[in-house]
């Protein structure tokens, strides 16, 4: 699979854990010493990189290479081709119509 900008890589992903680890390392610190409040505003700035890379881990986990996206495309037109196909019930698709 080639390597695309969409996809969510395993070093970014490793990056974010990373991210949110020291997250919750600052934040078990700053408790200890009872400056969670009082730290208000480098909490928002780290909660802000955290909360933007997981917004982008959660779209780029969901997206479609485009090859993806092609494969997907195929199976749907076949399905749709299959279920466009008019067959009398009594009847088994490979059997040809009966002449009248």
């Amino acid at each position: 699979m080639t390597d695309h900008d969409e996809v969510y890589g395993h070093a970014r992903e490793a990056q974010l854990l990373a991210l949110l680890r020291q997250l919750a390392e600052r934040i078990r610190e700053l408790d200890g010493t009872n400056r969670l409040l009082a730290s208000a505003p480098e909490l928002q700035q780290l909660l802000g990189d955290a909360r933007s890379e997981l917004f982008h881990y959660e779209v780029r986990r969901t997206y479609d290479t485009p090859e993806v996206a092609d494969s997907r495309r195929i199976v749907d037109e076949a399905r749709q081709n299959s279920i466009n196909l008019d067959y009398p019930e009594d009847d088994t698709p490979w059997r040809p119509p009966a002449a009248d």
